[in-house]
């Protein structure tokens, strides 16, 4: 006996991809740097030191002065001297007026006239302590310093950036196919 049958055959479809990948390129040049430093400015300016030394009195002291400041302590001690001898020889005067009072007036006063003073004795220090006179006045510096900034100058550069895009090619590999067979089967 026969029996209808039906065979079928399918083929499904297939595609084929065939891919690029994409290509990118991303560079970073360096930033151009400058970067200067100006000089500082300093300005010192210094007064000097002063010292005086007097020591006037202690050549005074040691009778070496100038001849015309000599003259006028000689002339000095010389109008002392002519007014001690005055006052001296008036005071005597005096007394030789008035004899007639007490006493003795010739024989004291040629005791007096005839004997000098007794004279000290003791050490004496020429020229005398601190007779040198000094007087100081010390320097004095001013600085001055005006600081400069740095100069910095900085360009960025662009970053570089490369692109190539990848492709997605599709193909079909095979194609869908259906097959329908009629067929009697004996049995």
């Amino acid at each position: 006996m026969q029996i209808p049958q039906i065979r079928i055959n399918s083929q499904s479809a297939t595609i084929q991809l065939k891919t690029t990948p994409a290509r990118q390129e991303i560079e970073q040049p360096k930033a151009d740097l400058s970067i200067q430093q100006p000089k500082a400015k300093m300005e010192i300016r210094t007064t000097p030191s002063k010292l005086m030394i007097d020591q006037s009195q202690a050549w005074e002291q040691m009778n070496r002065m100038h001849v015309f400041k000599l003259n006028d302590r000689f002339a000095e001690e010389g109008r002392r001297g002519l007014l001690a001898g005055i006052e001296r020889r008036a005071g005597q005067g005096r007394e030789l007026m008035q004899i007639e009072n007490k006493g003795n007036p010739i024989a004291n006063q040629a005791e007096q006239n005839g004997h000098d003073g007794m004279k000290s004795l003791g050490i004496k220090f020429i020229p005398s302590h601190f007779s040198v006179k000094t007087t100081y006045q010390p320097a004095k510096v001013d600085i001055n310093v005006k600081e400069n900034k740095p100069e910095i100058n900085v360009q960025p550069n662009k970053v570089i950036h490369r692109y190539k895009a990848g492709s997605v090619d599709v193909q079909m590999k095979s194609y869908s196919n259906l097959e329908i067979d009629f067929v009697n089967i004996t049995v």
